[in-house]
């Protein structure tokens, strides 16, 4: 029997597009997003489409085409919930912050409390799929909630995790490389996987589904991700050496990844990764090795996260040591508050633990980021509690205007590679700083010759911190 009511618990980063594409995919699909928090779906249900509580570039359009249509936003999760044959479970699953795995495991409470509700909700059987990033084998706790219910409701687990990177969601919805979906061996299982199979063939080729066992699928998604950051935290690692030998890191990026059996992608070094999966994920695997006693395997992933961490504390120190040692009272203009372009999503940005080290040191923060409210960023700092929150006001001034931030700066610190930054006027910004005028592009994205030119001195990792500073010298 085709699916006919689809919904989804959680209208967050993961939930809210991938629902939208579904629902604009899929017009005879009703499509049902819930979520409890009711300023979200608010913002979901907002004329306004600038107003939505999620910035993807072509987010908005896919909105308006489904919504009211077949798409919609509510906080009436039981009624969904009975009215749908599929129901997708897409709540955060963090990093646990209490008891056991605190720091590494990943906190699957909500995922528990879906679980319970949906049990005592559900009247008719349900094909429940799990959208959230979770550890092996949380399928089999998930089904031991539902089976025990005493309603004589029939409920297959499906693991299909999401792929999509921020900034590009839509593109990565409309063409996936692979739609990745497990479940159950059993003809039951086979059954409940064909489901959600011919909802995504809709306009995904069944070439780029790939069905496995849901071990495999919750196992590949991490995979995926540690994979990814690896790559990263790679490159940042020889971004040092390459700073301390003279060489660059962009050329030794470029000519290893024209090696066909390594690519170019994911080799470009940075001030580190952010975003809600990459750490989280790794932290995942650390701790799934671990309890299993593969302590080699874990140290080998946690190095990853380790390297990552070490990139942002070296990105401010390399700050404060270029500013003659000091940043006390100084005001370093941050651009980009985001963990990424195209995205307002801020969680784990590498700009929010470099402001923690310069607010350590005294500093001024400046920032602008044109997605990120103001508010979000004394939450992201206020939730290290470094310190307190009026100390976080004090240090962290918010700006809606990239050329107030700069004024008389001694520093800017580029944070995100928003494309906007490229076009500036950037003899403006100049003159309008404090002397010497000191740019630290975290993301590799301004023009150096142009910036050197115009009297700045600038300093991009991986390229040499000597020579920025003989360009300093010079001036």
């Amino acid at each position: 029997m085709a699916v006919k009511h689809i919904c989804c618990i959680g209208a967050g980063y993961v939930g809210g597009p991938t629902m939208a594409v579904i629902a604009q995919k899929c017009p005879d699909i009703k499509v049902t997003v819930v979520d409890i928090n009711e300023k979200r779906i608010a913002a979901w249900n907002h004329e306004d489409l600038s107003k939505l509580p999620v910035y993807e570039p072509g987010l908005d359009e896919v909105v308006k085409e489904a919504r009211g249509r077949n798409l919609f936003f509510s906080t009436e999760v039981d009624k969904a919930i009975e009215e749908a044959e599929m129901i997708f479970i897409s709540v955060n699953t963090p990093t646990k912050t209490y008891g056991k795995g605190k720091g590494m495991a990943a906190d699957l409470k909500y995922i528990e409390l879906c679980a319970r509700q949906i049990a005592r909700v559900a009247k008719s059987d349900k094909i429940v799929v799990e959208k959230s990033t979770l550890p092996v084998r949380t399928a089999s706790a998930i089904k031991s909630i539902l089976e025990n219910t005493g309603n004589n409701v029939n409920f297959q687990i499906l693991s299909n995790p999401e792929f999509l990177a921020e900034g590009t969601a839509i593109q990565d919805l409309h063409a996936p490389d692979r739609v990745l979906i497990g479940g159950e061996t059993s003809a039951e299982g086979e059954r409940a996987i064909q489901e959600l199979v011919d909802v995504y063939s809709q306009w995904v080729p069944k070439e780029n589904i790939l069905t496995t066992n849901v071990w495999s699928s919750e196992l590949s998604k991490l995979t995926a991700n540690a994979f990814l950051a690896q790559r990263v935290s790679s490159i940042n690692a020889l971004s040092e050496l390459c700073e301390k030998t003279g060489a660059d890191v962009n050329e030794v990026a470029k000519a290893i990844g024209m090696d066909s059996r390594i690519g170019p992608k994911f080799l470009k070094s940075s001030v580190g990764f952010g975003g809600s999966c990459f750490q989280k994920d790794i932290l995942n695997l650390v701790y799934i090795a671990k309890t299993y006693g593969l302590n080699e395997v874990a140290d080998y992933w946690e190095q990853v996260i380790i390297m990552n961490d070490h990139q942002k504390r070296r990105f401010a120190n390399n700050i404060v040591s270029t500013l003659y040692n000091t940043v006390s009272g100084k005001k370093i203009a941050f651009l980009g508050w985001a963990f990424k372009k195209d995205t307002n999503d801020t969680r784990e940005s590498a700009a929010i633990y470099v402001a923690d080290d310069l607010l350590n040191e005294q500093a001024q923060i400046a920032a602008y980021d044109p997605k990120v409210e103001e508010e979000q960023m004394y939450a992201d700092l206020d939730y290290l509690n470094t310190r307190s929150a009026d100390e976080n006001r004090q240090g962290l001034s918010v700006y809606r205007d990239p050329y107030e931030a700069c004024k008389d700066a001694h520093a800017v610190a580029v944070l995100t590679e928003w494309e906007e930054f490229k076009e500036y006027d950037w003899k403006r910004i100049y003159d309008n700083m404090q002397k010497p005028a000191f740019v630290f592009d975290g993301r590799g994205i301004l023009d150096k010759k142009l910036l050197n030119n115009l009297g700045f001195v600038y300093y991009r990792i991986g390229e040499g911190a000597q020579e920025a500073m003989e360009v300093q010298a010079s001036h």
